[in-house]
């Protein structure tokens, strides 16, 4: 089912034509396949777009480059949502999608801000698990009622608590209805996220 876009990426296509589709976004050294079983577990039936990162650390694909742990090259942040953003556009013509929800963890919920910051409207929503602010001197556009999830670890060792609070306040400073919630866990994923993201999900 899937089609040559610009990014490598996996296709499957919905079941349950009531459901927004996902835009999934694996972190630092996923790929294409990572986050398809957590796109079927919070939203059976949606259908599911997920590219690969096309920057390479060490081996690893990711979505933009870093200049270290927790600092990110950010000219190079812009750029490459420039590009995911209009691959988001050549997979919906393709494919037939609305604009879809983002489901995205650390690196993979790092562009998808990256998004909403710069390209208000390419998504219906987001869902942001262990995400921080991806461009530190850039205000989000303006997106009124965009929903985001944020979902933060109180003992993520990469991510200080201040930071995620700080994405929360200006995503909602520029209009999105943000729900920031954070778990008593690490960086990795829990069931709690899935259960928080399925509920989410469900609401919007």
């Amino acid at each position: 089912m899937t089609t040559p876009l610009s990014f490598v990426h996996r296709f499957e296509p919905a079941t349950d034509p009531t459901r927004k589709p996902l835009l999934l976004l694996h972190g630092t050294g996923g790929d294409e396949n990572d986050l398809i079983p957590l796109g079927r577990m919070v939203a059976p039936g949606a259908a599911l777009i997920s590219p690969r990162g096309q920057v390479l650390e060490g081996g690893m694909p990711r979505f933009f480059r870093r200049l270290a742990e927790g600092v990110f090259d950010e000219d190079d942040v812009r750029r490459r949502a420039d590009d995911l953003a209009a691959f988001i556009a050549e997979a919906r013509g393709a494919y037939g999608l609305e604009a879809p929800v983002a489901l995205g963890f650390s690196n993979g919920a790092n562009i998808a801000a990256a998004l909403l910051y710069r390209h208000p409207g390419v998504l219906a929503g987001a869902a942001l698990i262990r995400a921080m602010v991806p461009l530190s001197t850039d205000k989000p556009a303006s997106q009124p009622a965009t929903p985001v999830l944020i979902v933060s670890g109180t003992m993520d060792p990469i991510i200080p608590a201040a930071n995620a609070a700080t994405l929360a306040a200006s995503l909602a400073a520029a209009g999105a209805s943000v729900q920031h919630e954070t778990l008593p866990t690490g960086h990795g994923l829990v069931q709690s996220d899935v259960t928080l993201t399925r509920d989410w999900l469900d609401r919007i």
